[in-house]
């Protein structure tokens, strides 16, 4: 397993190609299946008042195969926390320690960052993801809201420490 900084120019087929390996993320997000145009976002989103040139966009890789995505952002929703936009395995990489290994990765990334709390938010419906994210620490805030599909979700936060 190796982690490495995705780029537009250079691994747009890739994160495409992962999309269309496993939709199911994003069937159960947006209703539809993942195309081009999802793949090209992935590159480009970003949560509010967060500097994009400062956006970890990171792919996991078991041999030579895409199997991750993560995105981490610094900035939101306050000045010292970081945001864990997007994390996903693909299917195949599952169930094997991958996920705490590229969480553990994204920790480490805000910590060295300063960030004092790494928050994330998760699909209601996304139980697997829920229990995922208890497992590794973090716990529901008192604040929730919804996708644009109306979906509910659930803001989650872990404490990094103070490196204030």
């Amino acid at each position: 397993m190796f982690i490495r900084e995705l780029h537009l120019q250079t691994d747009l087929a890739a994160v495409h190609a992962f999309y269309c390996d496993a939709p199911d993320y994003w069937i159960m997000a947006d209703g539809v299946a993942p195309d081009l145009a999802k793949a090209r976002s992935y590159f480009h989103d970003c949560p509010p008042n967060c500097d994009p040139t400062k956006t970890h966009r990171l792919g996991l890789f078991l041999d030579d195969r895409l199997s991750g995505l993560g995105e981490l952002s610094f900035g939101f929703p306050a000045t010292n926390d970081a945001y864990l936009g997007f994390m996903m395995l693909g299917p195949w990489a599952r169930n094997a320690g991958h996920g705490s290994e590229f969480l553990a990765h994204f920790v480490n990334l805000a910590q060295q960052a300063g960030a004092s709390s790494l928050y994330l938010a998760v699909l209601d419906v996304n139980q697997a993801g829920r229990r995922f994210w208890d497992r590794h620490g973090f716990q529901a805030t008192n604040v929730s809201g919804t996708n644009a599909q109306g979906l509910g979700l659930t803001r989650m936060c872990k404490s990094l420490g103070d490196h204030g």
